[in-house]
């Protein structure tokens, strides 16, 4: 590799920030609650780490949930609160350990936020009526949240402001039951409020988050992102979009690429990624709870492991094909247990985890998805490098995690600064690769993997 080429890149990546890899990305947020009521997680008969089975597989994000005050956990099974930021952070640090990145979901609520529920946190409910106070109350929790994460080096690589946003967000309980009106002002200026504070923390901290805008079913989405740009929303990096067969067929797997292509078009400076989808194996039940997903799509039924990957391996080819940049499989480890949700006893979604009634991994399910050779990334050694590794920096703790889903050749790491100068080079193996940076002074540095001339991967980061 020549110096002047690494300082060509160095310069691209300060301009457009990290090159972007394609991600196939798990929802893993139930699994600290379900490990605690009892789940054991197995691959092929032996007990794992959920976490360590799906990066094992080629998973190299995990979406992560969160909510304000989820007070209401506190009277089902022994109280125990899930998916506030004490237990995101524990996720957290398991995604890192498996050398995956992380999408952390504020759900902007005290618990479940979608096309039919926006309701605020209680903690603001006084300020409900007043813009400025609920703006500035939404400004300091999404600033304090990332600033208290990246204290602990547990800040996420990308954030998605609000869940499934169709009807705006921060609404009342009275709000929320009067109806869908969606008045965009108000919506607009707490979008930008939340945006503002991730950017001024990037200013402050000197490290880059990605700002994504969720919008549940691909066929709607359009309109929404439209008036999104419309009413002065603009500063955000992703348009992200749930996409499930059973309430969005209105929009074909051809038609999500449309979509998505159409996008890329219009909006050339926002990537496009499906962050929510999910597709059963079985129309079978392991416990009392209803399943939620029961609709098949006519070319993948009857339901099927096999179908189950097939049709995701389908929707990926659309968002390869369309210039999108991956695909995040809604709660594949919420499987049954003893333990109770608000609803009943049990999983309401095991029939469309990527594990069978016993915790089983099944290999030729859904998860085989992941691992599937896609032409799109196969035919450019670049791009299919970039899926291949994973790249944590943990500048309080001194090192670097490469996690290499490849057991071809090994390929070389070198951490370079702004001038092209190499302070850093050795072989990356297939595995985890846990490098000691103790010795590396103060800088912008990059972090490079490539193999035969070929960079594979690169990061910016701050030291």
């Amino acid at each position: 590799m020549r110096r002047k080429n690494i300082v060509l890149l160095l310069s691209l990546i300060a301009i457009q920030s990290t090159a972007q890899s394609f991600y196939f990305g798990a929802d893993l947020s139930y699994v600290n609650e379900l490990e605690d009521c009892g789940a054991v997680y197995y691959e092929e008969g032996e007990a794992k780490d959920p976490y360590a089975i799906f990066a094992d597989h080629n998973t190299n994000l995990v979406r992560l949930r969160l909510w304000h005050t989820p007070s209401w956990y506190d009277d089902i099974n022994e109280g125990h609160r899930y998916s506030d930021l004490a237990d995101v952070k524990k996720s957290i640090r398991r995604a890192r350990e498996q050398g995956m990145e992380v999408l952390l979901d504020f759900h902007l609520s005290d618990n479940w936020a979608d096309p039919g529920k926006q309701v605020l946190p209680k903690a603001w409910e006084a300020v409900a009526d007043d813009l400025p106070a609920l703006s500035d109350s939404l400004y300091l929790y999404i600033y304090g949240t990332l600033n208290e994460l990246h204290s602990e080096d547990l800040l996420p690589e990308m954030i998605q402001i609000g869940n499934e946003t169709n009807r705006g967000i921060l609404q009342t309980q009275a709000q929320n039951d009067a109806g869908w009106k969606l008045d965009w002002p108000r919506n607009a200026t707490l979008f930008n409020s939340a945006i503002q504070a991730v950017r001024d923390l990037e200013v402050e901290i000197s490290q880059s988050i990605q700002i994504m805008i969720h919008i549940a079913g691909p066929a709607d989405a359009p309109w929404f992102i439209d008036n999104f740009v419309a009413n002065g929303v603009t500063d955000f990096d992703l348009i992200g979009l749930s996409y499930y067969w059973q309430w969005h067929s209105e929009a074909s797997l051809d038609g999500v690429g449309d979509i998505i292509q159409n996008f890329r078009t219009k909006y050339p400076d926002y990537q496009v990624m499906i962050v929510e989808a999910g597709y059963p194996w079985t129309s079978n039940f392991s416990d009392q709870a209803n399943n939620i997903l029961s609709s098949s799509h006519p070319n993948y039924r009857p339901f099927s492991p096999h179908n189950q990957a097939d049709f995701l391996i389908a929707l990926t080819e659309q968002v390869l094909d369309n210039d999108g940049s991956g695909v995040v499989y809604w709660e594949p480890a919420w499987v049954s247990t003893d333990c109770s949700t608000q609803w009943a006893k049990g999983s309401a979604y095991e029939n469309a985890t990527f594990f069978d009634f016993q915790n089983n991994l099944l290999t030729e399910g859904g998860i085989s998805w992941m691992t599937h050779e896609y032409d799109q990334l196969t035919d450019t050694e670049e791009v299919e490098g970039a899926s291949k590794f994973s790249i944590q920096v943990f500048p309080r703790e001194k090192r670097l995690l490469v996690n290499a889903n490849t057991d071809s050749d090994p390929a070389q790491l070198g951490i370079f600064s702004v001038d092209g100068k190499l302070w850093y080079r050795n072989k990356i193996t297939f595995g985890k690769n846990e490098l000691d940076l103790g010795n590396l002074p103060p800088g912008i540095y990059v972090v490079m993997v490539w193999q035969k001339n070929n960079i594979w991967s690169e990061k910016i980061f701050f030291w």
